[in-house]
């Protein structure tokens, strides 16, 4: 098993998440994140006044995959969320050692 990481664009995430349950990912968790990449922030401009924005606010999905469905589940993120443009995100694919249910105790496979 395979732990996903997208750090996407915040707009991007719905069409991300409906990308992903058409190939039947059934659940995924997100947080709301700030981070910057080669985007370095931008200036913006408050009341008159300039300030510098330096950590861009970014949607991060973790979502947990059988082997088997790694490159279809990267894809169908890096699919819709690819603008060609400076920001789009990462995708971090790491290897899962042991997945447990809580409610049922059921591991690996049958517990996704």
């Amino acid at each position: 098993m395979k732990l996903i990481t997208a750090i996407i664009k915040p707009h991007m995430l719905e069409a991300v998440r409906e990308s992903l349950t058409e190939i039947g990912i059934a659940g995924l968790t997100l947080t709301e994140v700030k981070g910057f990449g080669r985007q370095k922030g931008h200036v913006e401009l408050y009341r008159g006044a300039e300030y510098v924005v330096d950590f861009l606010p970014k949607s991060k999905i973790e979502v947990v995959v059988s082997n088997s469905m790694v490159e279809k589940s990267v894809e169908a993120i890096i699919r819709v969320a690819n603008t060609g443009k400076i920001g789009d995100g990462k995708v971090f694919v790491t290897n899962i050692e042991r997945f447990i249910r809580i409610r049922t105790g059921e591991e690996g496979d049958y517990a996704l």
